[in-house]
């Protein structure tokens, strides 16, 4: 398992970390609410899964920041999805489309036209980009918000910086990580993922919240992702979204572009 830092950096902010906003402006939340101490980890996980926001289809835009100590860019990306059957994504700059993914449950497939590339195939490549094994369930989540990591292995619960805490109490040799979740929502507030034998960390911050009916989505969140000392940082800002409203999955990859094979 690896953390990547990917020179498709639209591709990885796009697919691994998009995720929800209302219509037109964001009203977002911030939450006050202090964790109880006497909430047991079952129950946290519990309420945090009844969290998971109940739509059918969506159509999302929003901005998106990369960032590293040599260089800045910003591209606008749309969002389509489908529960539990499709995410569509393109990336542009100054209106020109750069890259389209589509991901179902059996399939990756996505072209970039700088480098006139595409892939068609399994999750093996979702999985190398954010180090760690990943289906079409985990990638829907972590859009929205939901923990990424299995929830039935047992955890140990604690109080930090007034959020709750999840630490499995057997941690990997080299696989360790940890959730925080807000308690004014259940939602996560934070991910960490590290490999501390090959120096690498990925934390993914959640925050705000916003309120579409029931549910709660993210409205703002910041990837940092470090391998050897060396930290790239992703900022996404969410404009606006349609909810059940009527949307396409427009995908073809053009002639002439090369196939990219995973090793």
């Amino acid at each position: 398992m690896k953390i990547k830092i990917i020179k498709l950096y639209y591709l990885l902010t796009i697919v691994l970390f998009a995720s929800l906003t209302s219509c037109g402006g964001l009203k977002t939340l911030s939450g006050s609410s202090k964790p109880d101490k006497n909430l047991e980890a079952t129950q946290l996980i519990q309420m945090h899964e009844a969290t998971a926001p109940k739509f059918n289809t969506l159509a999302a835009r929003l901005q998106v920041k990369y960032q590293t100590p040599k260089e800045s860019k910003s591209i606008t990306v749309s969002l389509r999805m489908e529960k539990d059957k499709k995410i569509w994504i393109k990336a542009s700059i100054l209106g020109v489309t750069i890259a389209k993914v589509l991901i179902t449950p059996n399939k990756v497939q996505y072209y970039e036209t700088i480098s006139n590339t595409y892939f068609d195939g399994d999750f093996r490549l979702l999985s190398n980009w954010i180090g760690t094994d990943l289906d079409f369930k985990q990638a829907q989540n972590l859009l929205l918000g939901q923990a990424i990591f299995d929830l039935k292995q047992p955890y140990d619960i604690a109080i930090f910086e007034n959020k709750y805490k999840l630490e499995p109490k057997q941690q990997l040799d080299n696989f360790v990580f940890s959730i925080l979740f807000n308690p004014a929502n259940f939602k996560v507030n934070y991910e960490n993922l590290s490999q501390p034998k090959d120096k690498r960390m990925l934390t993914v911050f959640y925050e705000p919240y916003t309120k579409i009916g029931d549910s709660f989505y993210p409205s703002k969140i910041k990837i940092t992702s470090t391998e050897e000392e060396q930290e790239t940082n992703i900022f996404l800002t969410y404009k606006k979204i349609d909810v059940n409203a009527p949307v396409g999955f427009p995908f073809t990859i053009p002639n002439g572009y090369e196939e990219i094979h995973l090793n």
